[in-house]
């Protein structure tokens, strides 16, 4: 996301356009400038869109050649897969200063202004014409599309006080301009395309293709410099009664997103996405089992796949089982809350309104995602501790002992009951190697060996009775 306040311009910047001329400053348009600047990354081995995971061979080779080409670009997606946080990266590829005209409702250039009020001042004022820089966050806009959109809040319209001021319907002065125009110059973002009203989608035609707005029955040719990106649905975009037909063809490119096809991409993206409260330990064997959780819930045949499975899914699992591990410890006085596997049935009730099932689902959408939960860690436990001796751990109950645990039990009375485990540390290595240095704290030791105790049972190797807000685990 851009910052909500740019920085000031440096003090050094010219600020009348003969000042600017003086300086050897060269007029680009924002195509040639995305293209320069991305070329230029490239070049140098610099990252270009950043924040991005799982699109480096597959989505960002087509936006790039889509850039390098000057093409405006349409990006089509399910819900969740990183198109809006794609989209913003762009503004990166501007140049951090830019040049525009002091006062200029949409952001002429100083050496090529295209509004009317700009080229009259310019022909008055000349060289004097003064001169004011725009940071590259303030020069990308963006639209949320809904039903309610209008022409006049996208393009513009005819600005009654103006009328009323004894200027003429057909004078340019009288336009109040809508978010496109007032984009020229930068890049400009409508999300959820396909949700625009006919109408408006009509008036993007001549942006698009001849650069000129038509207000209320009145051309103005006004040759705007922006690139324009859009967001879609494939089911919405693809429906012809969603998207008026002729308005995909003014796109330049049009590229497909899809969620992480890797899990370490899914992890990483969790990772950086999730907002965990201060102090709070999720350990990466916990991490592993939502990102495996959100992929076995986005492939299951009981959901509907059009709508998708967002990533937001997996971050708020990672969050609510964050959240359940400082419960835990506000109600037990545990010092360093850690999440652990009885965390994890927590997630399911939140993250229902997240997943549209198939009609054959109905009724038993808490059970899947239980179910699909319960194989998540299963998958996670077989990856990280599959091949660790745990004979110790299940030894503890041959003798017809069992523990019980749940997400109130602390984890120093979770590891009193269950006893010493011969070779814990290694099995926390295995569970959790982004462990600090030095001793594991309780926290960590009672996870790992839930997670140990969950495995075990998942593997038939022991057997859990329900108990409320837990289980006993026993031979």
């Amino acid at each position: 996301m851009s910052p909500a306040t740019p920085p000031p311009p440096p003090s050094d910047l010219p600020t009348t356009r003969a000042a600017l001329r003086a300086s050897g400053h060269v007029h680009r348009s924002v195509a040639a400038e995305v293209r320069d600047n991305l070329l230029r990354r490239m070049g140098a081995g610099r990252p270009r869109f950043p924040g991005l995971h799982g699109f480096d061979a597959t989505v960002l080779p087509q936006v790039e050649r889509a850039l390098i080409a000057g093409h405006d670009i349409v990006l089509l997606g399910e819900r969740g897969q990183g198109k809006s946080r794609l989209i913003r990266t762009l503004a990166g590829l501007l140049d951090e200063w830019s040049p525009a005209v002091a006062g200029c409702p949409v952001n002429d250039h100083p050496f090529a202004p295209v509004c009317p009020g700009c080229r009259a001042r310019a022909e008055r004022e000349g060289d004097a014409l003064p001169v004011v820089w725009r940071h590259r966050e303030d020069r990308y806009g963006e639209k949320l599309a809904t039903p309610d959109t209008g022409v006049g809040e996208l393009i513009g319209d005819v600005d009654p006080a103006r009328l009323a001021e004894g200027r003429s319907l057909g004078d340019p002065e009288t336009i109040h301009y809508g978010l496109v125009p007032r984009a020229n110059r930068g890049v400009f973002c409508v999300n959820e395309l396909p949700d625009l009203p006919a109408r408006a989608q009509v008036a993007l035609f001549n942006v698009l293709e001849e650069r000129d707005l038509q207000i209320r029955g009145y051309t103005l040719r006004l040759p705007l410099d922006l690139l324009l990106v859009a967001s879609a649905n494939p089911e919405d975009y693809t429906s012809r009664g969603r998207i008026v037909t002729p308005l995909k063809d003014r796109f330049g490119a049009q590229v497909r997103t899809h969620y992480p096809l890797a899990l370490d991409d899914e992890l990483a993206l969790v990772r950086q996405e999730a907002v965990l409260p201060e102090g709070t330990t999720v350990p990466a064997h916990l991490l592993e089992a939502v990102a495996r959780f959100t992929r076995l819930v986005r492939a299951s045949r009981k959901v509907d796949g059009r709508s998708g499975v967002s990533v937001r899914f997996s971050v708020a699992a990672a969050e609510t089982v964050a959240a359940s591990a400082l419960r835990r410890a506000a109600l037990t006085g545990e010092d360093v809350p850690v999440a652990r596997v009885s965390d994890l049935p927590a997630v399911v009730e939140p993250l229902l309104g997240k997943v549209e099932f198939e009609l054959e689902a109905e009724g038993r959408e808490a059970e899947i995602l239980h179910v699909l939960l319960r194989r998540a860690v299963a998958e996670t436990f077989r990856a990280r501790l599959g091949e660790a001796d745990l004979s110790p751990v299940a030894d503890r109950f041959a003798g017809g002992g069992s523990v019980e645990t749940g997400d109130l039990v602390a984890a120093a009375e979770l590891l009193r009951r269950v006893g010493a485990v011969p070779g814990l540390a290694a099995l926390i290595e295995s569970a959790a190697p982004e462990a600090e240095d030095g001793p594991p704290t309780q926290g960590l030791a009672a996870a790992v060996v839930e997670f140990a105790l969950e495995g075990l049972y998942l593997e038939r190797r022991l057997s859990k009775d329900a108990v409320p807000d837990g289980g006993v685990y026993r031979f």
